[in-house]
């Protein structure tokens, strides 16, 4: 395609292979002058250590638990519906998902039935088949790792609503898993301080904002997150309170002409947008 367009030689190449190889010999080369990793978290660390042997500058993709915060005025039915939307999307494969709802307590159980009804439509099977909606996870392994914390949530007290570690009906070979939501969860379990990287949503409650806030803010990552509020001076308050790289406000949007990244272990530097670009730019100072 790049040839295709036009390209000069050279301005694009595609070199193939292992991270473990490839990504090792790319990201500590002295000949590179910068290295852009989108990845897990625990890799993003390997290639910061690498580039750093050449002190090549580094800009950091990386995973997430995103809150989306729902406020005791939001439209609920906007709120479901955009938030299972991020939750579910590329069957939960997605580092800015927003895999942790965090709602007000007293409507815990209407929000609850609200997801669980939108889940039950998804249709899990092969992604070649029109009808599907949910496809397989990447691999065998990442299918183990989530059904290890899909049964993490169980053992810790949280209420299965749907889903579960088994495989779904029907579906003997491949790597998939049930759309599977928890609720009364507590913040401090493993599947909500995890990137599960599936989906599997946990739904959090709060006692008002202050509450929420501390709620979203109370984990490692720091990449994505939502507000739902009908008043739009408190839905941007609450977002400038949250420690994240991104926050949408009444919908789930994704565009590539705003900048994108994380704090905390989600990562550091920009990919797309203005910022983007300028990640890959130097500043020279000359004076006459």
């Amino acid at each position: 395609m790049m040839n295709e367009v036009g390209f000069p030689k050279g301005v694009y190449n595609l070199v193939t292979g292992t991270g473990r190889i490839v990504g090792s010999a790319i990201s500590g080369h002295p000949g590179v002058d910068l290295v852009s990793f989108t990845g897990s978290t625990s890799a993003g660390a390997l290639v910061a250590a690498n580039a750093a042997k050449s002190v090549t500058p580094v800009v950091l993709e990386l995973g997430g638990k995103s809150a989306n915060v729902v406020l005791d005025d939001g439209d609920l039915d906007l709120a479901v519906e955009h938030g299972m939307r991020s939750a579910f999307n590329n069957a939960g494969q997605m580092c800015g998902a927003w895999t942790r709802m965090v709602v007000p307590r007293r409507r815990i159980g209407e929000i609850t039935e609200r997801c669980v009804a939108i889940a039950k439509r998804h249709v899990v099977g092969d992604p070649l088949d029109p009808e599907t909606t949910i496809g397989p996870v990447v691999s065998a392994r990442q299918r183990d790792t989530i059904m290890g914390l899909i049964r993490s949530g169980i053992e810790q007290g949280a209420t299965l609503a749907l889903g579960g570690p088994e495989r779904p009906k029907g579906l003997a070979r491949g790597f998939y898993v049930q759309p599977t939501i928890f609720t009364n969860v507590d913040n401090s379990m493993r599947i909500a301080q995890e990137e599960i990287f599936g989906p599997v949503l946990s739904i959090i409650p709060h006692g008002g904002d202050d509450d929420a806030i501390r709620i979203a803010n109370d984990s490692k990552y720091g990449l994505r997150g939502a507000v739902f509020s009908r008043d739009a001076d408190r839905a941007l308050s609450v977002a400038r309170r949250l420690r994240t790289g991104q926050v949408d406000i009444n919908g789930y949007k994704l565009t590539i002409d705003i900048p994108f990244g994380g704090y905390k272990q989600s990562g550091y530097g920009r990919c797309q947008g203005r910022y983007g670009f300028e990640e890959f730019l130097q500043i020279k100072s000359i004076q006459l």
